[in-house]
This record gives structure tokens, C-alpha cells and sequence, in this order.
């Protein structure tokens, strides 16, 4: 007999709703509560299933006539850094990097009102108040943590991730960071920062949640070598849609 069949859980779907990223499509999505004995294994369960976190709850699209989000991770052991990642690293070499546990601070959230406003004005998030910031930060129903980057010499803060630990890999969550601060490359230098900790705990994948080919600001995971799709049920090395 199956030892998990009491964590079983009841999984819906969403209504039809204006999509995010595409005005003219309807989204839909479905998803179950993590909450519970067993949220951990759930999670480590549904990340291997192409499943996101956000807050307690755990979810796929499932749009009937769109197929454009893709789940996506990189398996570290066929990862190479290329020329410009590589740059990238030694451009940051003396910023300081921090894994802290999951608690919101107010320096945080001035950092992530300053991101949206400059990068997604129009987006929900960008109505956070703190408190609805602390909840996405801290009520986690699963191990999490803060990956947080600070400037040399001043110690001020640039860029923060939210990261599940998972038992195969880290789950890059959410992150921000400074958007006035250029040439750094900050966001995907937390991504090349959290592939070295994946590693250093001997675990073979960093999930970064889903990849929009059409869309520019989420396309940027293709430039990953290493790189695994979630279609058709399976993970696969290469891309088919």
C-alpha cells in the first residue's frame, strides 16, 4: 500500500479570467492549498510536476486554448556558465550575498515598491501593502529562505529572492531588486548565485518557474544552458512547442 495516500488533497480550477501577460486571451489555472501535515512533500511533489508555489497554494496553468507558459529548470550538473554569465559574476564579485531566513523587513519592501513602479506599473503586486508583503514572504507553507545581495562598503540592499527548498533543488519563488542600478545584470546574477548553493548542497535542479517564449522578460531563461521543459507530462531537454 501506498504510505502517501492519506496526504491525498482536493485540486480545482479556476475560472476563466483576462490573462496577464496576453489582454486578449482568458487564463485559468489549477491548483490546490498546501496547507497541512504534508505541505512539504506536496511541494517537492508538484515542483517535479511543473507546479508553482505562490503563497499556500500550488499551481499549473491549464488555459484550453494556450499552451505559452512552460515550466521550467535547470539541472545544474549540465550547466555552463557562458562568456557574458561569466562577466556577470566578475562585475558582482564584491557584492555580498546573504542566505537569511524568510523575514520581511521594511528595507525589503521599499526595494520591491521601487521594482514595480519602474518595471511593472500596471501589475496587482504593485498595490502591496506591507502587510500583504510580509504574507507573501513569510507565510510559507514550505522550508523557505531570502537570498539578499547587498553593495560593498555601503551594505545597502539591491536585490532579494524568495527561495523554496525543495528535497531535488531551490525554487527561485519571486525576486527584485534595483532597477536604477545598471550594467549588473542583478537578476540573473541571483539566479547564477542560487545554482552555486543548488550545487554546494548537492542537489540537481534550480526551478524557475515558467517561461513565456513570446515574452521578453521571460525569455531570459533560455540563456541558461541546462535548461529542462515540463510538456506533456514529462520534463524533456529540449523545446517542442
Amino acid at each position: 500500500m501506498d504510505s502517501h495516500q492519506h496526504y491525498l488533497k482536493t485540486f480545482f480550477a479556476t475560472k476563466p479570467f483576462p490573462c496577464d501577460y496576453f489582454p486578449d486571451r482568458m487564463e485559468s489555472k489549477t491548483a490546490v492549498d498546501l496547507t497541512g501535515a504534508h505541505a512539504q512533500w506536496w511541494a517537492n511533489i508538484l515542483s517535479r510536476s511543473g507546479f508553482r508555489r505562490s503563497h499556500r497554494v500550488c499551481y499549473i496553468p491549464s488555459c484550453p486554448d494556450c499552451k505559452a507558459c512552460v515550466s521550467v529548470r535547470i539541472n545544474v550538473d549540465f550547466f555552463s556558465a557562458s562568456k557574458k554569465m561569466k562577466k556577470i559574476m566578475r562585475q558582482n564579485q564584491e557584492m555580498h550575498i546573504t542566505f537569511l531566513p524568510n523575514i520581511a523587513t521594511i528595507e525589503q519592501y521599499d526595494l520591491f515598491k521601487t521594482y514595480l513602479c519602474v518595471r511593472h506599473t500596471n501589475s496587482e503586486m504593485a498595490k502591496m501593502s506591507f502587510e500583504e508583503y510580509r504574507a507573501m514572504i513569510e507565510d510559507c507553507p514550505v522550508d523557505s529562505c531570502l537570498l539578499e545581495i547587498r553593495m560593498p562598503q555601503t551594505a545597502r540592499l539591491v536585490a532579494v529572492m524568495l527561495v523554496d527548498i525543495l528535497d531535488d533543488g531551490l525554487s527561485a519563488v519571486y525576486s527584485f531588486f534595483d532597477p536604477h542600478i545598471k550594467g549588473t545584470s542583478l537578476g540573473t546574477y541571483m539566479i547564477l548565485k542560487l545554482i552555486e548553493k543548488t550545487k554546494e548542497q548537492k542537489k540537481a535542479y534550480v526551478y524557475l518557474g515558467y517561461l513565456i517564449k513570446e515574452l521578453s522578460n521571460m525569455s531570459y531563461k533560455q540563456r541558461f544552458s541546462g535548461l529542462e521543459y515540463y510538456q506533456e507530462g514529462k520534463w524533456c531537454r529540449s523545446f517542442t512547442g
